[in-house]
Parts: C-alpha cells; sequence; structure tokens
C-alpha cells in the first residue's frame, strides 16, 4: 500500500498557503511574513500552522479561536496557483496498478479533498484522511495502522511518502517503510539525526514510481 502526504509531496501548494496566512495576519494588525517562513510552519495541522504564523506576526489574538475564519479565506484563495508537482499525476496512474493508495495529511479533510479534486486526483486514492479525521494527526502512527488495517496489509507493508521529519516520524512509529522526496518544501527542513539508513529518497515525482514500483518487485 502506499500512503501519501499532502502538501509538498503531492502537491506545490505553499503559494496559496502563504496567502491565506496573510490576509488573516493582515486582518489582525500584524506584519506580513514571506512565503519561505511559512513553508516552514506547514505540516503539523492549520492550528499549528496559526500559533506559529500570530507568534512570528507578533499577533496576541487567541489562534485557535481564528481557524475558522482562516479556513475560510483558504477556500476562498483556491485554487489559486495550487498545481501537482510536474510528474505527479503519471506516477500515481503507475503505482495505482500496483497498490491500493491513501492520503494521509495533517491538512483539514475538506480542504485536502478540495485541492486533490481540483486537479483530478482524488479519483487515485481508496482514503483521504485529514488532520480533523477519525485518527490524531501524524506523527501519531494510528492513522497509518489504521489505513494497514482497512486494507489488510501489515503495516510493513506500507509505504509513507511524504517531505518532512513529521512523515518521517509517522512512518517509523507505524513500522512502515519511508520514502522521503527531496523537491517538497518540507525537506529543507527535514531533520537528518531521525534517519535510520532503511529510507529511500526521490528526487521527482516520477523517481517515486521508480523507486517503489523496483522494491516491491524486489528489484
Amino acid at each position: 500500500m502506499f500512503v501519501f502526504d499532502l502538501d509538498g509531496t503531492l502537491l506545490d501548494s505553499i503559494g496559496d498557503l502563504a496567502v491565506a496566512v496573510n490576509r488573516l495576519v493582515a486582518e489582525r494588525g500584524g506584519a506580513p511574513i514571506h512565503a519561505d517562513a511559512i513553508a516552514r510552519m506547514v505540516g503539523e495541522g492549520a492550528s499549528l500552522l496559526l500559533q506559529r504564523a500570530f507568534a512570528a506576526a507578533g499577533i496576541p489574538d487567541d489562534p485557535d479561536a481564528a481557524l475558522g475564519r482562516f479556513l475560510a479565506i483558504y477556500d476562498s484563495v483556491l485554487p489559486g496557483t495550487t498545481v501537482p508537482y510536474p510528474g505527479v499525476p503519471e506516477m500515481l496512474q503507475a503505482l495505482t496498478r500496483v497498490a491500493p493508495m491513501a492520503v494521509l495529511t495533517n491538512k483539514p479533510t475538506g480542504a485536502a479533498v478540495k485541492t486533490l479534486a481540483m486537479h483530478g486526483l482524488d479519483r487515485f486514492f481508496i482514503r483521504i484522511i485529514g488532520g480533523d479525521g477519525p485518527f490524531p494527526r501524524k506523527p501519531h502512527p494510528d492513522g497509518l495502522l489504521g489505513l494497514a488495517a482497512e486494507a489488510g496489509v501489515s503495516p510493513q507493508a506500507i509505504w509513507m511518502i511524504g517531505d518532512s521529519t513529521v512523515d518521517l516520524d509517522t512512518a517509523h512509529a507505524a513500522s512502515a517503510r519511508a520514502c522521503i522526496v527531496r523537491y517538497g518544501f518540507g525537506f529543507a527542513a527535514l531533520d537528518r539525526s531521525r534517519l535510520r539508513g532503511n529510507e529511500v529518497f526521490a528526487d521527482r515525482p516520477a523517481d517515486v514510481a521508480a523507486l517503489l514500483l523496483g522494491r516491491e518487485h524486489g528489484h
């Protein structure tokens, strides 16, 4: 089974996330935040993203109280500039012939489904699980373990594909295999000390397909 992170792995979404964050920050009287800084705040769910953004922008308000407003702004920004990374549709087409696939993201489920559906990618996945879904957010392993149980496979038979330390830790916590994509915006902050030496790395979506198909077929 192949389980994908969303932002920074399947979709280059940082532009729209940055626009939505900065619109909210402006409403609250805060200083604008550079997109590169926002990229380092993404990956652990919308609540933590807002906590970090409010701290960076010098906003004393309660970020949790602003979550609904942020999601409304983000929804209004889409489809914006969010696009699949080049080669993602072809990668998914190649992998879907081999094993079931799912998305496990800390992004709210509604936004995850919407951004995938905008580009016709939702059809590849048997499940799309967001950070507000039935499981604790990554890096807690329950999402991956739940997907394994649903698919009737062992956790060791799952590949977690992602761009960040959160995805790496999720794979390790569930005893799944990890494929880390170096093209994603979360990779710059990857904690190398968490690597165990059995991960595989991909520089392009096409490499993900080649690596995983090779591993699944024993090459």
